[in-house]
């Protein structure tokens, strides 16, 4: 699997307008914040008094809204998420798919240091309220789910 760090994940983005950020936290961590040009399909739910839960509809989801061409570059919180993201988009065929080490946040110790930025703490561009069209019920209305 392809890694990069938010650096080039920004840079990547920038250069190319058909890379897409693709967020793959959940639906409220992505309303508080995601990187300009992202999507949210998130690879787990969250589901209070119970944490976070798969999301069933994950590949549905993805395929009926991205081209297996597309370019991806996939972000979580911290990088694990994204990680088994990218796992599941190249089983399913995916063929330009690069994880975001460190994701939103970074990479960080035990000690809670940091050891890789992520997006928020470069203090790259964040959105907190795009377009409908970014969102996850509007992305699953896509794969008549």
């Amino acid at each position: 699997m392809k890694e990069i760090g938010a650096n080039e994940a920004r840079d990547q983005l920038e250069n190319n307008p058909d890379a897409i950020y693709l967020d793959v936290r959940s639906v409220p961590e992505f309303q508080q914040g995601h990187p300009i040009r992202a999507i949210n399909i998130p690879i787990l739910h969250f589901l209070p008094g119970m944490g976070m839960m798969p999301n069933e509809d994950f590949t549905k989801v993805v395929e009926a809204n991205l081209a297996k061409e597309t370019k991806l570059v996939v972000g979580c919180k911290t990088g694990v998420r994204s990680a088994r993201a990218c796992e599941i988009l190249a089983q399913l065929g995916y063929s330009d798919v690069t994880n975001v080490r460190g994701g939103f946040v970074g990479v960080m110790d035990n000690m809670g240091r940091v050891l890789e930025p992520g997006w928020s703490l470069l203090n790259y561009p964040l959105c907190a309220a795009c377009t409908e069209e970014a969102q996850y019920d509007t992305l699953a209305t896509k794969a008549k789910l």
